[in-house]
C-alpha cells in the first residue's frame, strides 16, 4: 500500500521514519516546508496539498493537534475527502473530540473510505522507540488491514469499538494519568512543607502500592525540579478541555477531573503552558508563595 502522513512534529516524525525504515512508500504534506524537506531527505515524497496527498495514497496518517485542525484536513476545501478513493483508509492518531471523530468518519463514509480514529499513548519517547499504546475506534476488518503498519509504531494495539470509541479511551487515559501527576505534584507539596526530601518519599513509594510509572517519570521530574518539557502541559490542557466538554454533553460527572483541570487551568493563566506537566507542582507553590 502507498502511505501518507500529515503532523511532522515530535511524534510524528519518528513515526515516518520508522515506516520508511520498514519499506514502506510514504508521502507527507506538512505547513511547515522545513519539516516536510528534512523527511523528504529521507525518502519521503512531499504533496503540495492534503487533497493531491490524498488521491496519491492507500492509507493516509494523521497526528495534529486538536478536532479542528484533523476536521480541516480531512474535509476541508483542500482536505483529504476531495482526493481519497473508495476504499481508501484515514487513520487519526490525534487526541481529539469522540464526536469530530464520528463526525468525520460519516463524511469519509459517504465517499466509499473508512475512518480510523487511533489515538496513541507513550509521547515522544514512545514514537522514537515504536512502543507506543494504540486505541483504535472504528471497522474491526479496518483494522486489520492496517495492523501490520500500526506494528511498524507500536507496541499495544486494542481495538476499543466503534468509531469514536478510541478517543473515548484515550481521555479515559488522559484522566487517569493527569489525576496521577497532580497527586505526586500534592505529595511533593506535603512532604516540603513537613520539611521531609520528596525524592526519597519517592524512592519509597516506587516500591510500594503507590508505584508506578507516572510517579516513576512525573515524581522524578518533581524530585530533581526538570520541568523542561517531556509533554508539554498545554498539550493535557487541551486534552482535558476535550473530555470535560464530552462529558458535559452527555452528561457524565467527572468531580475529580473537573478540579485536576482547574489545575491546569491555573497552570496556563502562569504562563507555563510549554513546561512539562510536572509543573503542576509550581502551581501548587505559587498558591503558598
Amino acid at each position: 500500500m502507498k502511505l501518507g502522513f500529515i503532523g511532522l512534529g515530535a511524534m510524528g516524525q519518528p513515526m515516518v521514519e520508522h515506516l520508511l525504515a520498514a519499506g514502506h512508500e510514504v508521502g507527507v504534506w506538512a505547513r511547515d516546508a522545513t519539516k516536510a524537506a528534512s523527511i523528504g531527505a529521507l525518502g519521503a515524497g512531499i504533496a503540495e496539498t492534503p487533497v493531491l496527498l490524498g488521491s496519491q495514497v492507500d492509507v493516509v496518517f494523521t497526528n495534529v493537534t486538536g478536532s479542528a485542525d484533523v476536521e480541516a484536513l480531512a474535509l476541508g476545501e483542500n482536505g483529504l475527502i476531495h482526493g481519497m478513493k473508495p476504499g481508501s483508509i484515514l487513520v487519526d492518531f490525534s487526541t481529539i473530540a469522540a464526536t469530530t471523530a464520528r463526525h468525520v468518519a460519516a463524511r469519509l463514509a459517504e465517499k466509499g473510505a473508512a475512518m480510523l480514529d487511533a489515538p496513541v499513548s507513550g509521547g515522544s519517547v514512545g514514537a522514537r522507540a515504536a512502543t507506543l499504546s494504540i486505541m483504535v475506534g472504528g471497522d474491526a476488518a479496518v483494522l486489520e488491514r492496517v495492523r501490520p503498519l500500526l506494528q511498524v509504531l507500536g507496541k499495544t494495539i486494542v481495538h476499543v469499538g466503534s468509531n469514536g470509541a478510541g478517543q473515548v479511551a484515550k481521555a479515559c487515559n488522559q484522566m487517569v494519568m493527569v489525576a496521577a501527576i497532580q497527586a505526586c505534584a500534592e505529595a511533593a507539596r506535603l512532604a516540603a512543607a513537613s520539611g521531609v526530601d520528596f525524592a526519597t518519599v519517592r524512592e519509597a513509594m516506587l516500591a510500594g502500592s503507590a508505584g508506578s510509572r507516572v510517579l516513576d517519570v512525573f515524581g522524578g521530574r518533581m524530585a530533581t525540579r526538570d520541568f523542561a518539557a517531556g509533554v508539554e502541559a498545554r498539550l493535557h490542557h487541551k486534552d482535558y478541555a476535550i473530555l470535560m466538554g464530552e462529558a458535559a454533553s452527555l452528561p457524565a460527572p467527572l468531580p475529580v477531573s473537573a478540579q485536576v483541570w482547574q489545575q491546569l487551568n491555573a497552570l496556563m493563566a502562569l504562563g507555563w503552558g510549554r513546561d512539562d506537566t510536572a509543573a503542576l507542582l509550581k502551581v501548587l507553590e505559587s498558591a503558598h508563595a
